[in-house]
C-alpha cells in the first residue's frame, strides 16, 4: 500500500470514528463532511471522483427527504398523538402488549415503506405513546431501532440497501420470497423475544390504561392517506424494480404541499422542522466510499470472496454474511453495503452468498447505534423528543440480539438451500 492509499485511508478512518464516537457533542454530519473536503482539498482524490462519489447517492437522497417530509407532515398535523392515543388504550394498562403494538406496528412499516421510514414516521408516534401512557419509553423506543433492522428483508423495498447491494438486479419477487421469508420471519421473532426479555424489568412497570380520545383532524387524514399511498406506490416501484428514490420524493413533496393547503399552514414552516443533517452525512460517506474504493481495496475482496466461494461456498456465504453485519457497525452498512456490492459484481459468486452478504448488511447494524443509516436517524428523532441513547447503552442490548437474530437468519437460509 502507498502512502497515498495510507492517507486515504486514515482520513476515511478518523471521519467514520466521528460519525461513530461525536467527540465534543458535534453532529455526526460534521465528521463525514469534515472527512470528504480533506480528501480533495489534500488532493488526495480528484474533485470530479468527490463528485462522482456524491451523485452516486442521489436516489438514497432523494429518498430520504420524501420520507422526511412524510414524517413531518403527519406529526405537524396530529396523526402520530392520535396513533400514540389509539395504541395506549388498546394496550389497556399493559406495558408488555403496548410494547407488542409496537414492534408489530414497527413490523408493518418496515416492510412496507423501509427501515428509514420506521425511524422518521413511526418513532415519533412511539414517543407520543409512551408519554400519554406514563411509561418508560426506552423500551419502545428500542423496539422501533430493532425492528428497522430485523424486518429490512421482509421485501425489496424494506430497506435501501437490499437494493444497493444487487446493485439493480433483484431476484423476482417470488425468487425473493423463497429466499428470505423465513429467515427474516424468524430474525424479527427472535429480536423480539431478546429485547422482550432484557427490558422485562421496565416491561412490567403498568400504564396508563385511558387517555382522552383526540379526533383526528382533516390534516392528519390527509397525511395518513399520503403515507399509505406511498407504501404502496413503493411496493408497486420496487416490484418493478426501479429506483425508489424519486417517487418517494414526489410523494412526500405532493403530501405535504396537499396537506398544508388543506390545513391552511405555510409548508415553509414542515422544511424548517426537519433535520436536514442527513444529507450532508450520506453525501459525506459516499465520497469516502468512492476513495476507499480507489486504493484496490474492491478488487482485493471479490479475489478473496471468488477464492473462498470456489473452495467452499457453505463456508464463504457464512463467512461473508457474518463479517459484513460486524463490519456495518465499523464503517456503517451504507458504505459497507456499497463496498459489497462492487466485490460481488466482480467475484461472480453464488446466489448463497450474496443473500447472505444481505442478511448481514441488514440485521448487522443492530448491533450499534450507528450501523444503518435507519439508526442514525432514530437517534436524531429521539434527541430531539428529549432523550438521548449513548453508544455502550445501545450495545448492550445489540450485543445480545444482533447475533441471535443474525446466526439464526443465516441458518434458516441456508436450509432453504
Amino acid at each position: 500500500m502507498t502512502f497515498h492509499h495510507e492517507a486515504i485511508w486514515a482520513i476515511a478512518i478518523l471521519a467514520t470514528a466521528g460519525v461513530i464516537i461525536r467527540p465534543l457533542r458535534v453532529p455526526e454530519w460534521v465528521w463525514a463532511v469534515i472527512g470528504a473536503v480533506l480528501l480533495v482539498l489534500t488532493g488526495l482524490i480528484p474533485l470530479s471522483m468527490a463528485g462522482a462519489g456524491l451523485l452516486k447517492g442521489g436516489d438514497v437522497y432523494l429518498f430520504l427527504i420524501g420520507m422526511m417530509l412524510l414524517s413531518e407532515t403527519a406529526r405537524a398535523n396530529g396523526l402520530f398523538d392520535w396513533i400514540a392515543t389509539w395504541a395506549v388504550n388498546h394496550a389497556a394498562g399493559s406495558t408488555v402488549k403496548l410494547f407488542t403494538l409496537v414492534y408489530l406496528a414497527g413490523v408493518v412499516v418496515t416492510t412496507f415503506m423501509s427501515n428509514d421510514a420506521t425511524a422518521v414516521v413511526l418513532t415519533p408516534a412511539v414517543f407520543a405513546a409512551a408519554t400519554k401512557a406514563k411509561a418508560d419509553p426506552l423500551p419502545l423506543l428500542f423496539a422501533c431501532a430493532l425492528v428497522a433492522n430485523a424486518a429490512s428483508f421482509v421485501l425489496p423495498v424494506s430497506n435501501p440497501a437490499n437494493l444497493v447491494l444487487y446493485d439493480g438486479a433483484l431476484p423476482a419477487l417470488g425468487s425473493w420470497m423463497v429466499s428470505f421469508a423465513l429467515p427474516s420471519l424468524l430474525a424479527i421473532v427472535t429480536t423480539y423475544l431478546v429485547l422482550r426479555g432484557m427490558e422485562r424489568t421496565h416491561l412490567r412497570q403498568e400504564c396508563a390504561s385511558q387517555v382522552e380520545t383526540i379526533p383526528l383532524t382533516l390534516g392528519g387524514k390527509a397525511a395518513f392517506g399520503g403515507i399509505v399511498l406511498t407504501a404502496l406506490l413503493l411496493v408497486t416501484v420496487s416490484a418493478f424494480d426501479r429506483p425508489l428514490g424519486l417517487p418517494t420524493a414526489l410523494a412526500g413533496i405532493g403530501t405535504a404541499l396537499g396537506v398544508s393547503a388543506l390545513a391552511r399552514r405555510s409548508p415553509i414552516a414542515l422544511m424548517r422542522d426537519i433535520s436536514w443533517g442527513v444529507l450532508p452525512l450520506v453525501g459525506g460517506l459516499f465520497v469516502l466510499v468512492a476513495a476507499v474504493e480507489s486504493t484496490g481495496l474492491v478488487g482485493e475482496i471479490a479475489r478473496l470472496l471468488q477464492h473462498t466461494a470456489n473452495a467452499n461456498p457453505v463456508t464463504a456465504a457464512w463467512g461473508a454474511g457474518t463479517l459484513l453485519a460486524f463490519m456495518s457497525n465499523i464503517m456503517n452498512n451504507l458504505p459497507a453495503g456499497l463496498i459489497a456490492s462492487e466485490a460481488v459484481a466482480q467475484a461472480h459468486v453464488p446466489r448463497l452468498v450474496i443473500d447472505n452478504l444481505l442478511i448481514g448488511v441488514d440485521l448487522g447494524p443492530n448491533l450499534s447505534v450507528t450501523g444503518s443509516l435507519a439508526t442514525i436517524l432514530w437517534l436524531q428523532v429521539i434527541r430531539r423528543g428529549g432523550e438521548d441513547v449513548g453508544f455502550l447503552q445501545f450495545l448492550k442490548i445489540g450485543a445480545v440480539a444482533m447475533p441471535v437474530a443474525l446466526f439464526t437468519a443465516l441458518g434458516a437460509r441456508f436450509l432453504v438451500g
